[in-house]
């Protein structure tokens, strides 16, 4: 591969550009961004500093994907409309085949460019709304995709290019904002639609993992995520001096002072005052910030605490969750509500199927709408990835499949909306307790909306082992093995209520999936209440 090497407009020092479709690179003595033309070189300005990500990968680093090697040659920076930064990194192929691998909250996008035929037709981007679905039409498409398959909008924004490094294939402007739409396809599948002219620009690949680029440490970095032992930001709280713990200092956006309450603005770690909150939550936090603790073989820092609640008829509906993090994993919840726990993790939105009768499908297990309504947020603890505030409001549908619930979660703002998905499954309080080595916790009253009901093995497990005591104990007492039998009444007595347990039982079963509905608008027993 030629290579080409300039003198920076700004500073003199040699600038190289190592892939031929790159439009500009950073100069590594003074920042400027040097953009070629034909036959010259410009220089568009200086670009600011980039922000510390604690990222595993580094312009340099060499890897494999799908036996094709890769260089990472530049980097761009974009801030979020909801507060905070993402990584786009762009690596170099053979025959400079350019892979745009996209970074946020601890999960890889690796995707290349699509040119969409000429008949192809996409809604613009202000009719653009998410949850749109559409397929689409190219001419070429990345491996592994397939030709006409279905997307579904996930999130419509518009985000600014903050910053940059190294060599970019596209014009960069420091500042500029940039139109997207972000697709989930079926299975793992990703797409970006950047709208910047009259047709957008298209990126479609596949969610990785670390493992499938086989990074190349390079002496400057170990090209794998810290771990959850990994040693915190500590800061004071520009209110009160107070002592604070960030524990993901590159991702989280807010953080509430657990001294004076205080809700702060910590982008990048720069924490700045925004306004004093009530104090509420900290009495009925039950797993200290801060906390490790292991669910489904990983382990997890407990970072935040928030309530939220729901209002049905009149009444309000509270709940509680704790944000719990790992570098790697990247962000999961723990939900208490009216003392049942549930485990929750972000899942793509197309894999959720809507089918007839408000119900849809999801990893071949058929969901039933449960509530819909506005989420409000009460009071938050401890630090958070977005710009929360207790003003926010969301609007929500949950359906369930005991043990597990998908919540649906839309939120909008003056530059853009985006819908979430969210998978929960059913834990128990011992399995919270054994986690995060607690003792104590308070049990729950009531059904759970997703508890698992008794199994009928368990039912008829019951009663054979009564059935069996209850043999035992005739041949004991009743026929005279021993001195003192007991009166044929009585052991008539017992052997009805082992004989009408498994009616009680059954009975019993009903009645719970009667109590899981009876806080539903969309009950299947409203008509036999």
């Amino acid at each position: 591969m030629k290579k080409r090497i300039v003198a920076c407009p700004a500073c003199a020092a040699p600038v190289e550009f190592k892939l031929s479709t790159s439009l500009v690179t950073v100069c590594d003595f003074c920042r400027s961004v040097v953009a070629r033309a034909d036959k010259k070189i410009e220089d568009h300005g200086k670009v600011a500093d980039l922000v510390e990500t604690n990222s595993p990968i580094h312009r340099g680093l060499a890897g494999k994907y799908q036996k094709k090697r890769f260089e990472v040659v530049g980097r761009v920076q974009y801030q979020h409309p909801a507060g905070g930064v993402w990584n786009e990194w762009y690596l170099r192929f053979s025959l400079d085949k350019v892979g745009w691998l996209a970074e946020a909250q601890g999960k890889f996008y690796l995707m290349f460019e699509r040119r969409f035929a000429d008949e192809a037709e996409f809604p613009s981007f202000e009719s653009l709304d998410v949850g749109h679905r559409f397929q689409s039409s190219a001419e070429s498409q990345p491996k592994k995709t397939s030709t006409g398959s279905g997307y579904v909008v996930a999130e419509k924004g518009i985000a600014t290019a903050a910053t940059a490094d190294g060599e970019i294939p596209w014009a960069f402007r420091q500042n500029a904002e940039h139109r997207f739409a972000d697709l989930h396809g079926d299975g793992d599948e990703f797409g970006t639609l950047e709208y910047s002219g009259d047709r957008p620009r298209g990126f479609f690949g596949h969610e990785v993992a670390l493992a499938d680029l086989n990074l190349e440490s390079d002496g400057w970095a170990s090209a794998l995520p810290a771990g959850p032992n990994t040693p915190a930001l500590q800061l004071n709280c520009p209110k009160c001096g107070g002592p604070l713990t960030l524990f993901a200092p590159d991702q989280s956006q807010r953080i509430t002072c657990v001294s004076c309450h205080s809700l702060l603005d910590c982008a990048q770690g720069k924490l700045e005052y925004l306004q004093t909150l009530s104090g509420r939550g900290i009495d009925i936090l039950l797993i200290p910030l801060g906390s490790v603790g292991k669910l489904f073989d990983t382990e997890y820092t407990v970072i935040g605490f928030m309530g939220r609640f729901a209002v049905w008829e009149g009444k309000r509906f509270p709940w509680t969750e704790y944000l719990l993090y790992n570098p790697a994993k990247g962000f999961r919840w723990l939900v208490r509500n009216q003392g049942h726990w549930s485990f929750v993790e972000a899942v793509p939105l197309s894999k959720a199927k809507r089918t007839e009768s408000n119900g849809l499908v999801f990893d071949g297990n058929h969901f039933k709408l449960y509530d819909k309504g506005t989420a409000h947020v009460q009071f938050v603890v401890g630090e958070f990835y977005w710009r929360v505030t207790t003003e926010e409001t969301a609007s929500t549908q949950d359906y369930i499949a005991p043990p597990l619930m998908l919540s649906f979660e839309k939120t909008k703002s003056d530059k853009g909306s985006e819908e979430n998905v969210s998978l929960g499954r059913y834990i128990s309080v011992d399995e919270v307790e054994s986690a995060f080595n607690l003792k104590d916790l308070p049990r729950p009253f009531g059904v759970g909306t997703i508890e698992p009901q008794p199994s009928r093995a368990d039912v008829w497990g019951l009663w054979v082992c009564l059935a069996s005591l209850l043999a035992v104990l005739d041949f004991v007492f009743v026929s005279g093995a021993v001195k003192t039998p007991v009166s044929q009444g009585h052991f008539m007595t017992a052997q009805f209520i082992v004989a009408a347990f498994p009616l009680v039982m059954l009975a019993m079963r009903g009645t719970f999936e009667v109590n899981r509905w009876k806080n539903s608008d969309y009950s299947p027993y409203a008509q036999s209440e």
